[in-house]
């Protein structure tokens, strides 16, 4: 078809308004299995949904559509080819598991009995993360409507893991081992947000993360600190000045060689963060905190966007118990987490560590450090041709609005597809922060999730030019 750009938008929207109803009566049923992957008894659910998605997949068009088994939940792996030779392949990766929930958590109904009041959705996994993931069933339909096609312009493949919410633990390995299955020129993750209802964003990039416990062992046992006070190391003293030396006046890491290849911020990069409307005091409020601490030098979102940090997650050792009990402790333990930025290694990070807390340890403590799985960072260049695709198909879809940018300062599985697959991660979410991921009444806003399948319908056309 040859739509003008204002044409086709209200094509799409045509569209879209007349097949609502269904795609909001799927989603129900969707949200209606409670696919809680943390809980053992709902792996039976899990499954469940796992099968309904590939049903559904499979009505959309999908000419591939199956489940993909793991040493944990399964996943769901669809792909429908373009049917051109020259097309250029995109992967979409969500997930269908979500968070537990209960009626007595404080939900004002059952929370997998969906209930639509105005123009909001409740339900657990309205939003995070089976809303963004369903939308793009009606998204590609909505954009073969608009070209004419019968395929994709795109050749467009979905993987949605069933996982996510307790870690990813079999993801990776899923990722490798389908490899040349999931090959693909990008990936859009559909597990994000918006800056507000009124800022529509495109996410770029997520931290990465690598975190351990530290374990400190002195005397066989808790011993008198009168009798050998002074004279015999202490571990939860050798754990507290590891703790007053993570950090210097500045709230830099001192860890040697921490920030070796960390990607600077540009000064446009840092005028686009600028640009948004943050109000740092209903930020605390949300956060509960009474001030910001942080590196010196940035802004409240550079730090928790695009700088490395430390954080002491926990820290214990000895007697906590009522009154006093002079001794020194056996033991005592940190744990800490590192969330990092492109440029940074996860596997160095942890060399790093060990090497620094080896030189804090005296003699007469024996310690072990643990680390957990790492995730690595991903981002995607302002300029990269198929973020401006996000970009331009957004706008459309928000009546010509200025989209602008953001980061997420968490971690997730998107970077794993970035690392295995070598293709660009690309963010495309339509959840705001009122939303409540996790949070009893969890919601999403119909209007919003609506405006993701807009986006999606222009997307692949775009995508197929621009990948080319």
């Amino acid at each position: 078809m040859s739509d003008t750009p204002d044409s086709a938008v209200q094509t799409v929207r045509a569209y879209i308004e007349q097949h609502r109803a269904a795609f909001l009566d799927d989603l129900v049923e969707w949200l209606r299995i409670p696919s809680v992957s943390a809980q053992p008894v709902h792996a039976p659910d899990v499954r469940r949904s796992a099968e309904w998605l590939v049903g559904k997949l499979g009505e959309t068009g999908f000419p591939v559509a199956e489940v993909w088994e793991t040493d944990g939940a399964p996943a769901v792996y669809a792909e429908w080819p373009s049917g051109e030779e020259d097309a250029p392949t995109v992967l979409v990766y969500g997930h269908h598991d979500v968070q537990p929930a209960a009626r007595e958590d404080g939900w004002d109904t059952d929370p997998f009995e969906p209930v639509i009041r105005g123009n909001r959705l409740h339900a657990r996994g309205a939003a995070d993360d089976k809303g963004q993931v369903f939308f793009h069933t009606l998204g590609v339909r909505a954009h073969l409507a608009l070209t004419g096609r019968t395929a994709p312009a795109v050749n467009l493949k979905l993987l949605v893991e069933g996982e996510e919410e307790s870690g990813s633990p079999n993801f990776r390995a899923l990722v490798e081992r389908h490899r040349d299955r999931l090959a693909a020129d990008a990936v859009v993750v559909s597990d994000t947000g918006m800056w507000s209802e009124t800022t529509p964003t495109v996410c770029t990039g997520m931290r990465g993360l690598a975190d351990c416990e530290i374990e400190l062992y002195g005397p066989d046992q808790d011993i008198h600190s009168g009798s050998f006070g002074g004279a015999v190391p202490n571990p939860a003293t050798v754990a507290a000045r590891i703790v007053a030396a993570l950090h210097d006046e500045h709230e830099q890491v001192t860890i040697p060689g921490f920030y070796d290849g960390v990607a600077a911020l540009t000064g446009a990069e840092r005028e686009l963060i600028a640009e948004l409307p943050f109000d740092e005091d209903a930020w605390l409020t949300t956060a509960k905190s009474y001030g910001t601490l942080g590196e010196a030098g940035y802004s409240t979102l550079e730090r928790v966007w695009a700088r490395p940090t430390a954080e002491v997650n926990g820290i214990g050792g000895g007697y906590q118990g009522p009154g006093g009990k002079t001794i020194i402790p056996s033991s005592a333990r940190l744990k800490l987490s590192f969330r990092l930025v492109s440029g940074q290694d996860p596997s160095a990070i942890e060399v790093a560590v060990r090497a620094w807390v080896g030189a804090r340890v005296p003699a007469g403590v024996r310690h072990k450090i643990t680390f957990g799985a790492p995730t690595r960072p991903c981002l995607t260049p302002l300029d990269h041709p198929a973020l401006q695709s996000v970009v331009r198909s957004m706008s459309r879809a928000f009546d010509g609005a200025k989209i602008r940018f953001t980061r997420e300062g968490g971690s997730g599985p998107a970077a794993d597809l970035q690392d295995v697959l070598d293709a660009p991660v690309l963010f495309l979410g339509i959840s705001v922060p009122s939303d409540g991921w996790h949070a009893p009444n969890e919601k999403v806003e119909l209007d919003l999730l609506l405006k993701g399948v807009e986006t999606a319908a222009h997307l692949w056309g775009d995508l197929s030019d621009a990948l080319r």
